[in-house]
């Protein structure tokens, strides 16, 4: 992946225009056992490196590796960076896809984070399934986004080619102010990966945050390149990570209910999976999600006091009432053009 991606990143990254300031470029090695650290110093000698003891996932590794960024900034008396860029190893990139998030940023100081049109690197006339061009949840939890709605990818006819505010951006190609990062917390790094990035942006909106998707900026996605789609591994991290999310951020009026629908719904699709999908590793994944997710609930109780309690909203942009999973299945609204 770093072989075959890195290059455009290098190659498209530089920055343009007189007040465009400078970009770095940094690879962060989640304790990779490969030769990834002997490949980039062979081939990519330009490119500074931040080695990480152990795999600390795709969150905490993003919050070990900023730490000692800023660490190594401050001790040999450079600036502290404006914006973190959190970019894939499997995103392809072409010159000129900065400015836009860039300027946009600039120019919207109440936007804290915001992502390119993001379109599949496999099938470039199509959106990417993680984030398309920008992304909402639903009322019981369910993500979905511009150009994609479950397995129901569009192809790119320019129909979202508007910016605007959304609930979350893809943690694939995320552009975020380094204060708001940290203001935020971070990544929460217990979720190791998938929904992280929800979650984080979640808090965002809830502090009076905004975030965007910016589809001036195009980038170009692998993806599955960790887990693949289907994975059992993929279901169970979604699931509970899910779960422990809305546990953090749902106001009170609305925990009970929700989470006892989404019992239902989560029961549902494991029996579905065990049936229809003649899956036993899959609905196995979905029970031992929800049976973590209870075990740990109570580590969360000091996160869920503290972000309602400083919530300016219960309404964040980009969390709609309707139900996903109504839609698509049952009113067979499978665009996002055409939801209410």
């Amino acid at each position: 992946m770093m072989q075959r991606y890195l290059p455009s990143v290098i190659e498209s990254s530089a920055p343009e225009g007189d007040d465009a300031g400078t970009v770095d470029i940094i690879v962060a090695d989640n304790a990779s056992t490969d030769d990834s650290l002997a490949v980039l110093r062979r081939e990519f000698p330009s490119v500074r490196s931040i080695t990480l003891e152990r795999n600390w996932g795709f969150a905490d590794g993003y919050n070990k590796a900023f730490e000692i960024l800023d660490r190594e900034n401050a001790e040999q008396g450079k600036p502290l960076a404006d914006c973190y860029l959190l970019l894939n190893s499997d995103v392809r990139v072409e010159r000129g896809w900065l400015a836009p998030m860039i300027t946009y940023m600039q120019e919207h100081e109440d936007v804290a984070a915001c992502q390119p049109k993001l379109l599949s690197d496999v099938a470039p006339t199509h959106y990417e399934y993680a984030g398309a061009c920008g992304g909402f949840i639903d009322r019981y939890g369910y993500p979905y986004c511009r150009g994609r709605i479950f397995d129901t990818v569009e192809e790119d006819k320019g129909q979202y080619d508007e910016p605007m505010h959304v609930m979350w951006a893809t943690g694939a190609c995320l552009l975020i102010r380094r204060k708001d990062y940290w203001q935020a917390g971070g990544l929460d790094g217990r979720f190791f990966a998938h929904n992280e990035e929800i979650d984080l942006c979640w808090r965002l909106n809830l502090a009076g945050r905004k975030v965007a998707c910016v589809p001036a900026s195009t980038a170009y996605h692998y993806g599955g390149g960790t887990l693949p789609k289907g994975s059992p591994r993929k279901n169970y991290l979604n699931f509970r990570n899910n779960l422990t999310m809305l546990y953090k951020n749902l106001p009170e009026a609305e925990l009970r209910g929700v989470m006892r629908m989404r019992m239902i719904l989560d029961y549902v699709a494991a029996f579905k999976m065990l049936i229809l999908e003649r899956s036993l590793s899959d609905f196995m994944a979905v029970v031992k999600a929800r049976r973590d997710f209870r075990a740990w609930r109570k580590d969360f109780d000091a996160d869920r006091r503290r972000i309602q309690q400083a919530a300016l909203t219960t309404t964040p942009t980009g969390r709609t009432r309707l139900s996903i999973l109504c839609q698509y299945y049952v009113k067979g609204r499978k665009l996002y053009s055409q939801l209410p």
